[in-house]
Parts: C-alpha cells; sequence; structure tokens
C-alpha cells in the first residue's frame, strides 16, 4: 500500500489544474476550530468575565513569562465567578509562584530530550512510541510537565512527524503508537485521518493511543468525522482524556463523550494531584464516580512532575498515599486510579503505595 502523505500542503498546479481563481474556496472553520481561535488570551478579560480583583490580571499578566494564558470560554464557564480560588481556575491562571525558583524543579524533569528516538518520536517504555504530532494545546494548563519541552528542535513539526513514522516503519518491535504534543486533535480530521492511516499501512502496528485534554475543554472537537476516523480504523484504539476536577465534565463534555464512545475506544483519564485542585479525598471521589458515569475509566492519577514553575501545586508522597488509600475504602475497585509517579529511565510508570 503506498505512503498517504502527511502534509496537506497544496502542491504547485499542474498543467490539468484548474485556475487558481476557479478553486472551490478553502473549508470554512468548523466549530471548535472557531472557539479556539476565540479563547481567552488576556488575563484581564479572564477577571473581568469572572468578577475577580483586577489585581489578579496584573500579577498573571507579570507572572506568565513565555507560557501565556489560554482558556477557551466555554471552560471559563464552568468556573465559579467571584472566587479566585475556583479550582479550574487555578489550573489556568498565572501566578507570581511561577516564577520562583525551588531546587529539584527543572526544565525537562522526565529528560524527554534523552528518550528521543528520532525527531518527533520520544520512546520510554519497550513496545511502544510517543509521536508529537502537534506543540500546541487548547489550553495551557499552569503545571504542564512540557510548559518548557523545546517542541521544534525536537520534532514536533510536518518533517518530524515524517521522521517519526519512517522510524516506527522501519522498527517491527514496535506495537503501539501514542498520538501527543502538545494536543494531536489540534489537528484537522484530514490530517489526523491520514496520519492513522499511514499507521495502518505499517502491519506491526496493532494499537492507537491517543492523549488528548481537547475532549474536556473543548468538547465540540469531538466531530462526526473524528468519531468515524476512530470507528473504521483496523488499529485497537485507546482514547486518554485529562480531567481533574468534576466541575470539568459538565453537560457539554457529557454529550462529547457520549459521541466519541459510538466510535468504541478504550475510554480512559489520566488526573494529576494538584494543590488547591483535587488534594480532597471527597474531590477525588467525585470525579472518579463522575468519570465512571460517562464510561470512562479512571486510570491514573500521577503526582506532579517537577518541572520548574508548578512547586505550588505539588502534593507530597505521604498525602497522596493517605488520599488514596481513602479512595480505596470508598470506591470499588474499577473506580480507583492508580496512584504513579514517572521516573526518568524506568522501564514503566513508578505506582506509589
Amino acid at each position: 500500500m503506498p505512503a498517504l502523505p502527511f502534509s496537506d500542503t497544496p502542491t504547485e498546479p499542474t498543467p490539468s489544474s484548474p485556475p487558481a481563481q476557479e478553486r472551490p474556496p478553502a473549508c470554512p472553520p468548523l466549530r471548535w476550530q472557531r472557539e479556539l481561535a476565540d479563547a481567552v488570551r488576556d488575563p484581564e478579560e479572564l477577571c473581568q468575565m469572572l468578577s475577580l480583583d483586577p489585581a489578579l490580571a496584573t500579577d498573571a499578566r507579570r507572572a506568565a513569562g513565555d507560557f501565556s494564558l489560554l482558556v477557551p470560554r466555554g471552560f471559563v464557564a464552568r468556573m465559579r465567578p467571584g472566587d479566585p480560588h475556583d479550582p479550574l481556575l487555578l489550573q489556568v491562571l498565572p501566578r507570581p509562584a511561577e516564577r520562583t525558583h525551588v531546587a529539584g524543579f527543572s526544565a525537562d524533569p522526565l529528560e524527554e530530550k534523552h528518550a528521543l528516538a528520532s525527531p518527533g518520536l520520544v520512546q520510554k517504555y519497550a513496545g511502544r512510541v510517543l509521536l508529537l504530532a502537534t506543540g500546541g494545546c487548547a489550553i495551557n494548563c499552569r503545571y504542564c510537565f512540557r510548559r518548557e519541552f523545546p517542541y521544534a528542535e525536537s520534532g514536533a513539526t510536518q518533517a518530524g512527524v515524517e521522521a517519526a513514522l519512517e522510524t516506527v516503519a522501519a522498527d517491527p518491535t514496535i506495537h503501539e503508537v501514542i498520538l501527543s504534543g502538545g494536543d494531536p486533535l489540534l489537528l484537522d480530521d484530514d490530517r489526523l485521518a491520514k496520519l492513522v492511516a499511514r499507521l495502518e499501512a505499517m502491519p506491526h502496528v496493532r494499537r492507537l493511543r491517543i492523549h488528548s485534554r481537547l475532549p474536556i475543554v473543548l468538547p465540540s472537537r469531538v466531530t462526526d468525522e473524528l468519531t468515524a476516523i476512530l470507528s473504521r480504523t483496523r488499529l485497537t484504539c485507546v482514547v486518554v482524556v485529562h480531567a481533574n476536577h468534576p466541575a470539568e465534565l459538565d453537560s457539554t463534555v457529557a454529550a462529547a463523550i457520549a459521541r466519541l464512545a459510538d466510535a468504541r475506544p478504550i475510554l480512559l483519564n489520566q488526573a494529576v494531584l494538584l494543590t488547591g485542585v483535587n488534594d480532597s479525598a471527597d474531590v477525588l471521589t467525585q470525579l472518579s464516580e463522575r468519570l465512571i458515569d460517562l464510561g470512562i475509566v479512571p486510570y491514573y492519577l500521577h503526582l506532579l512532575d517537577r518541572v520548574q514553575g508548578t512547586a505550588a501545586f505539588e502534593v507530597d508522597e505521604r498525602s497522596a498515599l493517605a488520599l488514596h488509600e481513602q479512595l480505596r475504602t470508598t470506591l470499588p475497585g474499577y473506580a480507583v486510579p492508580r496512584l504513579a509517579r514517572e521516573v526518568p529511565g524506568e522501564p514503566a510508570k513508578v505506582w506509589i503505595g
């Protein structure tokens, strides 16, 4: 089967091509693309929307640095007006503590630059690889472990994706490809379909895993075409979403997850344990129960990856273990996420407890 080009960049017209002025116009942006373009990027606007003290916006502007505010309006709509400690707000609003240097926190806490198997391809564990499909996201989470990651030089580009695909095609020991980034669902459906088709053409690749926050923060991204791509692939498909608090899982997200479930992927959730956001047994219990009700298995509860600027979010391991033990005594076993941390050089995630 010939390789399908991943790029959707127009080629130069051939003699048989219609003149440029006769070509059909480009497709208008889809709803999710319009919502992403309209996302909130100004701390002052965010504080005005939520009736918050303007001083928070001033602090946020100073604290953001190169990692600016970015949050879709639909996600803002789930926040509590007037509450500077709202758990969804804390995940996105830059805070002065981000500018404080803390020992033990670094730009690349997982040493991912050393795990690059080729441009655009990270391999940490046997049999599976992580393909950097894009360097962008729909939301800038302040605790992001890749907030300092050098995407361009690491191959999260069109050329890098091509190099990554060539590496996967040449290695028969790779059975699972994980699309990551950034957020791989920032690829439009056409580009995603081409990428999946390239992977399908590799007989040794059996599973496709997609890690994405978009079904949570931008649920309109779950289009009919996206579900069609996932439902018709020969690959066993796993979609891992990322929700940290039950308030993130409103009716718009529930509807998107129902559409996504029609494609019959395995649906999992990864959460990060964050001070002020979900460091409570009650909140974590509500999160797991809401996920189960939506048909999503609580998969991992991660301890914070210690990237610089995120120390204010860290929950110590002893407290994390106590919270996890409370979950074990409250929830059925299938609803208890695995408490884990990623340690550079280890052959798998390290389970805590």
